[in-house]
């Protein structure tokens, strides 16, 4: 039935062996930085790869400050505890999303609240989040308060899925309104634009994953993205176990986190960073290869939604159902090309099936249609 998808994606990455959905690449001067981190015998959290991969991301994103971490999951829980989260109180987030966002919360004592998503941005829906703002908080002192928990609405995490921008203006104007914090999760999104601005950049704080499966990769990492210079500082503090600065003494003031990113993970990123463009321009060549390819198949291919300018990291297809995505699924795994669903909703999941959630049609609708495809740069 899909011998011909098979086929052509066989043709694009030129091989007969086994094709996987997204894998790294490593053209530029990656074995040299390491040689140098190594040499310099600074291969732990502190060394000069590390202050230059801050420094390259937050000129590349438009940030004013940029924090390492050991990866994305450690950047949105220190993100969040920044944005003065606290146990028991109520995050917004969508329920189409990685499980890190929701552990990252959990981290802490918080609970999700699931909003529905845009069928066309596939992340958090701007609308539906007026809604429910609306409809189920009142304002209590100046804070946003869940009318059915009782609870505080502390802050907002809408996630960019596979790097298309969501309505963040959207969102960000009902954060303001409601005083409620903007927390992006923007780990699949470097390199994508909403209106010309960089995702991540919009909320109080971001976040960005350097997985192996990202874009680009740092083996494992994360960044903390602000424009807040008091809010970059504390993260710093907070992710290098809230230690004190002195010349000999051990001093720590608070409770705090060993989640700076090594040396010698800064050294790989500074070198993939330098490869970032080319690989944005790959990888949207490549989009528009499949969105062509799957117009003549009668299968809508997931482009970037209006205003945005994606860094397609997943490319994603839209089947009729259910049925026809199984059958997909099965057919290209069968065939050694590795192709996958995407995530099950958060809300159906032991650990948050008691969380409260709006209406999730969307999320439903998509949960049962949406598949990855290989997406690797080509080289």
């Amino acid at each position: 039935m899909f011998k011909d998808t098979i086929a052509f994606i066989r043709d694009l990455y030129q091989t007969e062996d086994f094709i996987p959905l997204h894998e790294p690449r490593f053209i530029g001067n990656e074995k040299q930085y390491l040689e140098d981190c190594i040499d310099s015998t600074f291969v732990s959290s502190v060394g000069a790869f590390v202050d230059r991969f801050e420094a390259d991301m937050a000129q590349f994103t438009g940030a004013k400050h940029a924090i390492a971490t050991v990866n994305g999951t450690a950047a949105l829980h220190v993100a969040l505890l920044l944005a003065g989260v606290e146990r028991d109180d109520e995050v917004i987030t969508q329920p189409l999303t990685f499980i890190a966002t929701c552990n990252a919360l959990s981290y802490i004592g918080a609970h999700p609240v699931f909003v529905d998503v845009d069928k066309t941005t596939v992340g958090l829906s701007a609308e539906k989040l007026e809604h429910f703002l609306k409809h189920e908080t009142i304002m209590v002192n100046g804070a946003c308060v869940n009318k059915t928990t009782k609870n505080k609405i502390k802050a907002v995490v809408p996630m960019h899925t596979f790097g298309f921008p969501a309505d963040i203006a959207g969102i960000a104007q009902l954060c303001e309104r409601y005083n409620i914090a903007l927390v992006e999760d923007a780990a699949e999104s470097l390199g994508s634009y909403y209106k010309g601005q960089h995702t991540g950049t919009f909320g109080l704080l971001g976040t960005l994953s350097f997985n192996g499966n990202k874009t680009i990769t740092t083996g494992g990492g994360g960044m903390i993205l602000t424009n807040d210079s008091n809010l970059a500082k504390a993260a710093k503090h907070l992710t290098t176990t809230a230690k004190v600065p002195h010349p000999w003494n051990y001093e720590h003031d608070r409770i705090g986190f060993n989640y700076r990113l090594p040396n010698l993970n800064a050294a790989l990123g500074c070198a993939q960073l330098e490869s970032l463009p080319q690989y944005l321009e790959n990888k949207r060549d490549l989009a528009n290869i499949y969105k062509s390819f799957f117009e003549s198949q009668d299968v809508i291919f997931i482009d970037e939604p209006k205003d945005t300018r994606a860094n397609f990291w997943l490319n994603a297809l839209l089947l009729k159902n259910k049925s026809e995505r199984d059958a997909f699924l099965k057919e290209t795994n069968d065939n050694g090309v590795m192709t996958r669903p995407i995530w099950k909703l958060m809300n159906k999941l032991p650990m948050f099936q008691h969380a409260q959630t709006a209406n999730l049609d969307n999320a439903e609708w998509l949960e049962e249609r949406i598949v990855n495809i290989p997406s690797s740069v080509r080289i």
